[in-house]
């Protein structure tokens, strides 16, 4: 009973230190910005800093599965969904950046058809909408057996995510193929555990 106790008092402190350090990025924003240390373009720095965010956020939701094979331990679950709703508000508040900080409401139609990296980044933002709505518990049983379909959705998104940052860098791509590998090498455990028929969204076929 005092080992029950002792497990369940570890998930909620570890929960609020994960809360609080999902946090972090947008408070260094902050910080940044009320400082003056943001830099000579301050809507650009603030945009691309909320949607690194919102990436790196992501693959540590993919990473959870991993952990839990190579730990053994089933508790790596119970932080999944903290992590991934944190990955879709900074994905949010990084599309609302572009467009109050850069791209302006009016002009919204014409950069979408001639920017092909937005149509990448706007798609994988609209494949994370519904992870998002269903994931409380609540929905987790309106939705049934469709539930884990439902949420593969998250690899096209994460892929869709990559290449947006990919499309849109400049000179230097050094920091992309790093997170490039690592997504690669989540989803390559991904398949070699479970198949690759797994990675497909709304397939019942698979676990």
């Amino acid at each position: 009973m005092a080992a029950i106790k002792r497990h369940a008092v570890i998930i909620i402190v570890s929960k609020w230190v994960l809360f609080f350090a999902a946090l972090l990025p947008l408070g260094f924003i902050l910080e940044d910005v009320l400082n003056g240390g943001i830099g000579p373009d301050p809507g650009q720095a603030i945009t691309e800093r909320l949607g690194l965010a919102a990436f790196q956020l992501l693959l540590l939701t993919l990473a959870i599965t991993p952990l839990r094979q190579v730990t053994g331990w089933s508790g790596w679950l119970r932080f999944r969904r903290m992590l991934g709703l944190f990955a879709f508000f900074y994905a949010g508040l990084h599309i609302l950046a572009f467009l109050q900080l850069l791209l302006g409401w009016s002009d919204l139609w014409t950069s979408f058809t001639r920017r092909p990296y937005i149509i990448a980044g706007a798609t994988a933002f609209v494949l994370m909408v519904p992870l998002a709505a269903t994931s409380t518990r609540a929905t987790m049983r309106r939705v049934g057996r469709a539930w884990k379909p439902l949420h593969r959705l998250i690899y096209p998104a994460a892929v869709l995510v990559w290449v947006h940052f990919l499309w849109q860098a400049r000179s230097d791509i050094t920091e992309m193929v790093i997170y490039g590998a690592i997504l690669s090498l989540l989803l390559l455990l991904r398949i070699y555990w479970f198949g690759l028929a797994t990675l497909i969204p709304l397939s019942r076929r698979s676990r």
